[in-house]
């Protein structure tokens, strides 16, 4: 645990770079989807979005989530730094619960019109691939950091399982958007553990029922827990429309107009949509 920690940037960079490239690389030979728009002005306008967030992120918390394991952890504040419990098992436990809190965040801001007004930045986006898991507004990466490092303060999360968790989530975001063709039956067979990249296409349906549904990052067993688990999208994954009825247009891939969208009209319509 020692190495993961002293390692974090590093291992959280390299394997997000890791899966990102092996993302493109299998959507370029297996493409579950035609696409709508070129990849070009596109993908670079998602990979754009996340260098502003790192920034935001950075500049803002002296500490990320990390931080606030490790300032519980010296303090004895949260549940697990009042148990005995193998480290191994903490670890455990933190990685399920932080990945349940998430599931629950994403469902708030789906409901919640402010917090909608800042996730339809994702939701815009016209084509659903690997760039577009790393696609959220940098308001919205703040409020879910400071989220984050309550819920790791309350619960007492080591600071190798928040590191763990985090490296999940990243990949597991890139993994789940991924314009990519698993066969049927590994689908069928992995999406019974974990969040597979047809079982999240739904959730960018343009279709609200859809919309509302299928809100896992990396486990898959809080969809169905929850009731809001949709097997396959109504139109199929070929015919279905990704994004938001009322964007389909080429707004969404320009960086400025997609970090203005959360204000003015796009709380309107955020509102609207609920």
């Amino acid at each position: 645990m020692e190495f993961i920690i002293e390692n974090e940037g590093g291992l959280r960079l390299g394997i997000f770079g890791a899966v990102m490239a092996l993302m493109m690389g299998l959507e370029a030979m297996f493409a579950r989807k035609k696409r709508t728009q070129g990849r070009g002005h596109r993908w670079l306008t998602n990979l754009l979005i996340i260098v502003v967030d790192s920034l935001t992120v950075r500049l803002i918390f002296p500490i990320v989530a990390a931080g606030a394991a490790l300032w519980a952890q010296a303090k004895g504040f949260g549940l697990l730094n009042v148990t005995n419990f193998p480290l191994w098992l903490d670890i455990t436990i933190s990685v399920i619960i932080l990945d349940m809190m998430i599931y629950w965040q994403h469902v708030a801001s789906h409901k919640i019109p402010m917090l909608w007004a800042l996730h339809q930045m994702h939701h815009v986006d016209r084509d659903i691939d690997a760039t577009t898991g790393i696609r959220f507004h940098p308001i919205e990466i703040i409020a879910s950091m400071l989220y984050k490092m309550l819920c790791i303060i309350i619960l007492g999360a080591p600071m190798a399982a928040v590191i763990i968790f985090e490296i999940t989530l990243n990949a597991s975001a890139v993994f789940n958007h991924a314009n990519m063709r698993l066969p049927l039956k590994l689908d069928a067979v992995i999406r019974k553990f974990l969040v597979t990249p047809d079982m999240h296409r739904v959730h960018h349906s343009v279709i609200p029922a859809e919309t509302n549904s299928n809100y896992g990052f990396a486990l898959s067993i809080w969809d169905r827990l929850f009731g809001s688990y949709i097997d396959q999208p109504r139109e199929g994954h070929d015919s279905m429309i990704i994004g938001l009825p009322h964007h389909q247009h080429d707004g969404p891939s320009s960086l400025i107009w997609s970090l203005i969208l959360p204000f003015g009209r796009g709380l309107k319509r955020a509102r609207q949509w609920l």
